[in-house]
């Protein structure tokens, strides 16, 4: 049997810190942007920490072993 292939799709969205902790991009970050305060866009910018259940599915995905 071949390797499996992790997703190539969450290798661009996620990474795995030294902690192992998965960080991702804001959602509802890229348009319409003209009504969110510029607080909440400023927030957007800053990468975010996946909850438990999320990042567990994401470094699934990124160990190859998820297909």
């Amino acid at each position: 049997m071949p390797k499996m292939k992790s997703h190539s799709g969450a290798k661009k969205r996620f990474k795995v810190t030294g902690t192992g902790k998965v960080v991702a991009r804001h959602s509802f970050s890229s348009h319409i942007l003209e009504k969110k305060s510029p607080k909440r866009k400023r927030h957007m910018a800053l990468p975010i920490v996946l909850v438990k259940g999320d990042a567990s599915r994401a470094k699934t995905m990124l160990n190859g072993n998820g297909r």
